[in-house]
């Protein structure tokens, strides 16, 4: 396994500063062409047992999460937040700088971690990164995050019980881009949004992304 300051610099070197297309306040360290980090995490991959890079694109879950946070900060200021599987941590960075009591983004991918930890330095906000994979834990937060969680099955199994336990709690908000595996029922609908992507990443142009409240 990779130190953190190898992975620090992996990220710094395989990424340019870039803003979301929804989210162009928060600067965060990006996959400027997809073949080149995609080929060199493969080969990383090989040498560290590391997953894709997926931290290295600001998908349409976390960018709608980030925009609402931004747009309504009443809704996080003084409060205990989890930005749960935070990909490149735009979400985190939102509620922190929305005035958040604490922020805590997870990922168990340590190349995620060490982006986000960059992401964070970039933006001038303090918040909490764990590699801990937090699913069954006694919810700690007042507001958790999850955007773009319900690509995979096994993901969306493994997640959703704890998601729907934890919101006894605490709120749970999703945001999600149309993904086969979100569940129909339970959620209750906040906003949606057309978010513009890439041909590279998706199979369109701009994504319907909702964002929904765990019921």
């Amino acid at each position: 396994m990779t130190t953190p300051a190898d992975a620090r610099a992996f990220v710094a070197a395989h990424t340019a500063l870039s803003h979301a297309p929804l989210v162009p306040e928060i600067a965060l360290h990006l996959a400027t062409e997809i073949t080149p980090i995609w080929q060199a995490s493969e080969s990383w991959l090989a040498q560290h047992d590391i997953e894709p890079p997926f931290w290295a694109f600001a998908w349409p879950g976390g960018q709608l999460l980030a925009r609402h946070v931004l747009d309504n900060p009443s809704l996080v200021a003084g409060r205990r937040v989890l930005d749960f599987a935070a990909g490149c941590g735009i979400a985190a960075i939102a509620c922190a700088r929305a005035g958040a009591l604490s922020v805590e983004a997870a990922e168990i991918d340590p190349l995620a971690t060490a982006a986000i930890a960059l992401n964070a330095d970039a933006n001038g906000v303090t918040l909490t990164v764990t590699e801990a994979d937090l699913v069954g834990a006694p919810p700690r937060w007042d507001l958790i995050l999850c955007g773009d969680v319900c690509y995979e099955n096994p993901m969306t199994e493994h997640i959703l019980p704890w998601l729907r336990t934890a919101a006894r709690t605490a709120e749970v908000w999703i945001a999600d881009p149309g993904r086969a595996y979100l569940p129909r029922a339970g959620l209750e609908v906040i906003m949606t949004c057309d978010i513009a992507t890439t041909m590279e990443l998706e199979d369109r142009t701009a994504r319907r992304t909702t964002l929904y409240r765990v019921t």
